[in-house]
């Protein structure tokens, strides 16, 4: 017998749907001999079916910086290929940084037309990085490192709360009028201030490095060096809170006009509601973020009685709007031509300050650090504790709050992700070396 329900399921959203089956089941019983294509004739010659939007069958134009399989799992390549599939898709890139994530990888640079997706952001909306020179020789940096990596941790709070021992946090962007033009971030606002100047858990971190210049940049020479403050963070779980309920928003509206859209892979319109009120939430949160970055170091800077020379940042969990195509970097960061960032390495390893080629293929774009090798769950499994603390002391770095599933054996060798970029979408500035490593512990709000 005809199961007429799951034969009219592209209907159910249908406004009419309840009118269109009770007179698919009058027909049905008035033509026992139809078949299932002279139902569905019948239905679209009779209610003016909706057309809805299916994934394609061959995916947006992909570029690839390194080699599946032994820079980038594959695992990776089939995530971003699900998602240049989707009929809003219309090119990406693949990172060599990048490994497996929720949707796209992480390391996947994605362009849609006139739509957004939340989990393609990520859930730590606008996390970022920064760096500050300081007004300190490597020479004095080291006699006293000790002092300062104190003063770090004292003006630096990580995970759930935020408890500082010099006080509250205030900044400007408590006063934002964003805050009061959805019903969201006025409910957000409260937990935003709380959690203000913080930095999350897991990979984030504050960091003191010495600084080794490969090209003249600003008032240095190559050659020169110097000491800097480095923070990862983002917009904290008040990101984390928007990112899960616009993802729900995404798969509603996706509902509504697609058919056959993986889990994760779903989008808000630009042209609807729900993506303009995320749209001004990212942006509000990219904001915060570069707040809370602000806080961390200039409280330092003060605490420390030292001046900030010059700040370099840069976010690479975000979303830029480019003439109808919506630029989504996913861990990965913008590198047009000339524009300055920075490529973390890892708590044991290097990082590096670069400036931007402006490769058309990446959209632009370049990794956002190392990248994982395994995943957390894998990482604390393979931990090697004594290798670690080897290394660690070898390299004499001062490191607080490190978990096994983020130290340098986790990830990628920076040195082989770096090369497979370096003259393609980047070109070295500097080399900043770890001397004090502070880390958020556990993860807790989607880094």
């Amino acid at each position: 017998m005809m199961n007429t329900h799951v034969l009219l399921i592209d209907y159910h959203d249908h406004p009419n749907y309840p009118k269109i089956a009770k007179a698919v089941s009058k027909w049905v019983k008035q033509h026992p001999g139809a078949s299932e294509a002279e139902v569905l004739a019948y239905v679209s010659e009779t209610f003016n079916p909706r057309s809805f939007l299916r994934p394609n069958a061959k995916a947006a134009p992909l570029a690839i910086f390194g080699t599946i399989g032994e820079h980038i799992p594959q695992g990776a390549e089939g995530q971003i290929y699900d998602a240049l599939k989707l009929p809003v898709a219309k090119r990406g890139a693949l990172m060599p940084d990048a490994h497996v994530g929720y949707a796209l990888p992480i390391g996947g640079v994605v362009s849609l037309e006139r739509a957004v997706s939340p989990s393609f952001v990520g859930y730590d909306i606008s996390c970022m990085v920064q760096l500050s020179l300081l007004d300190l020789s490597v020479a004095e940096f080291e006699k006293h490192r000790e002092s300062l990596a104190k003063h770090l941790y004292a003006e630096t709070s990580f995970g759930l709360g935020a408890d500082f021992a010099s006080g509250k946090r205030e900044h400007d962007i408590e006063f934002d009028p964003r805050w009061g033009e959805t019903r969201d971030l006025k409910n957000l606002h409260e937990k935003a201030m709380i959690q203000l100047g913080s930095s999350g858990g897991g990979n984030h971190f504050a960091d003191l490095l010495t600084v080794e210049f490969v090209e003249d940049f600003g008032d240095y020479k190559a050659g020169e060096t110097a000491v800097c403050l480095m923070t990862h963070s983002g917009s904290r779980g008040t990101g984390h809170k928007l990112a899960t309920l616009f993802v729900k928003r995404a798969e509603t509206y996706t509902k509504h006009v697609a058919r056959g859209i993986p889990k994760g892979y779903e989008w808000l319109s630009l042209e609807e509601d729900a993506g303009k009120e995320y749209w001004l939430s990212m942006e509000l949160m990219g904001d915060y973020a570069k707040a809370n970055h602000d806080l961390i170091h200039e409280h330092f800077a003060s605490a420390a009685g030292l001046q900030i020379k010059e700040t370099v940042w840069n976010r690479h969990n975000y979303a830029w709007l480019e003439g109808d195509e919506v630029i989504h970097r996913k861990g990965a960061t913008p590198a047009e031509v000339g524009r300055l960032g920075i490529i973390p390495g890892t708590s044991g390893t290097a990082s590096y300050l670069v400036r931007g080629l402006g490769n058309e293929a990446s959209l632009h774009s370049s990794s956002h650090g190392a990248g994982r090798w395994v995943s957390r769950t894998q990482a604390k499994k393979d931990h090697d504790e004594g290798a670690f603390q080897r290394h660690m002391k070898t390299s004499d770095i001062l490191h607080f709050g490190l978990s096994p599933d983020e130290t340098y054996q986790a990830y990628k060798d920076i040195e082989m992700v770096m090369d497979l970029q370096e003259d393609v979408l980047i070109k070295r500035i500097a080399k900043l070396t770890p001397r004090v490593v502070i880390m958020g512990g556990q993860a807790d709000d989607g880094d």
